[in-house]
């Protein structure tokens, strides 16, 4: 016997119609025109981060950038759904979470400038800074639930990941454990169709989602591009968790419009028809779309929000080229918990070496 079609939950139309879904309607009532804006001037604003911060990666000023463009609504929408006491785990194309977060757009660049092993203070923000070991978030944020569990605090963690990590052992020891213990763990995968430069048909021939099934926990796919049906889906996980129901994996289907980094050349495995269908789903698009529609955006508001997104970009721009080289005797700080003689006597090497050269 075949098994019914499931769609992605949508609650908007990538023409700006909304879609009549009453439970999932439900979640997000509360989002009025005034609070609709704020999801579109969030989303607005972060792309014209990664543009800006594309653009420095361009001219030498950053040595490394990976863009969100296109995710927009994945992250925001998810951002919007948690509590400040909530801890996010990112992967590293997380921008949008971060800004939504209240990570300052002066804080995003250092780790890509390479002056420093981070951007910001985590505990400042509930937030983990870039993670390059892909899938290993995942297993950091089950561990950290389950141990808030054992405290007795009713938070969440949510991990993020794209659809190239669900391939890897770490995503599927998290998922095994979050299920046995019942950790309160949102599983947020951006499926974003490409693994750098493999399709995502190339890891699985089933739909992300039923991954979930095997581990005995709820999963839900979702249109990645809506960013109410996002909202929905994401505050019914993350009040799941919160109410000690456990853990639930979120498949936010949308699309990397740009490259996998700015060291990538997407062009050498998709053609430009491989984006057209995804150009016409833009999530910015979509919700501005929307708010038209239901006489709920002016120029006056259009032009505020970009005048916004200007002067934040401005800000990232001056923050990321008057950054300064970092004395290169910190490589040495918290490589231990507490000094290790060996650190020590490194440390004390290259600081020589550079008097020496200095002297010279």
């Amino acid at each position: 016997m075949s098994q019914k079609q499931t769609y992605p939950v949508q609650l908007v139309q990538p023409d700006g119609r909304r879609v009549f879904d009453r439970e999932h309607g439900a979640l997000v009532a509360d989002i009025d025109a005034p609070r609709l804006r704020q999801l579109y001037r969030d989303m607005v604003i972060t792309r014209r981060i990664d543009v800006e911060a594309t653009a420095l990666q361009r001219q030498g000023q950053l040595g490394l950038w990976p863009p969100l463009l296109g995710q927009e609504a994945a992250q925001v929408g998810s951002a919007h759904a948690l509590h400040p006491d909530d801890y996010a785990f990112c992967s590293y194309r997380e921008t949008a979470v971060a800004f939504c977060r209240g990570v300052p757009p002066e804080q995003l660049t250092a780790l890509w400038r390479g002056v420093s092993h981070h951007c910001w203070d985590p505990d400042e923000f509930n937030m983990t800074n870039a993670n390059i070991v892909v899938g290993s978030q995942g297993l950091h944020a089950t561990g950290y639930a389950y141990a808030a569990h054992l405290d007795g605090a009713d938070i969440a963690t949510i991990a993020y990941f794209g659809d190239g990590a669900t391939s890897q052992g770490d995503i599927a020891e998290a998922l095994g454990f979050a299920a046995a213990w019942s950790a309160p763990v949102v599983f947020f995968c951006q499926n974003n169709q490409w693994a750098i430069s493999e399709p995502v048909a190339v890891q699985s021939h089933i739909p992300l989602v039923r991954r979930a099934d095997g581990y005995g926990i709820p999963g839900v796919q979702v249109d990645g591009n809506d960013v109410l049906a996002v909202l929905a889906v994401t505050r019914q996980a993350v009040e799941r968790a919160r109410t000690g129901g456990g853990p639930t994996f979120i498949e936010a289907m949308t699309y990397r419009m740009g490259p996998h980094t700015t060291a990538d050349d997407p062009t050498r495995y998709r053609t430009a028809a491989d984006t057209e269908y995804w150009a016409h789903r833009d999530p910015i698009e979509r919700v501005r779309l929307l708010l038209e529609r239901e006489g709920d955006l002016s120029p006056e508001v259009v032009q505020q929000v970009t005048a916004q997104a200007d002067d934040v970009a401005a800000r990232l721009r001056a923050a990321t080229v008057s950054m300064p080289d970092p004395d290169p005797r910190r490589m040495f700080d918290n490589v231990y918990a507490t000094e290790h003689s060996l650190m020590t006597q490194q440390r004390q090497q290259l600081s020589d070496y550079l008097a020496e050269g200095a002297q010279s």
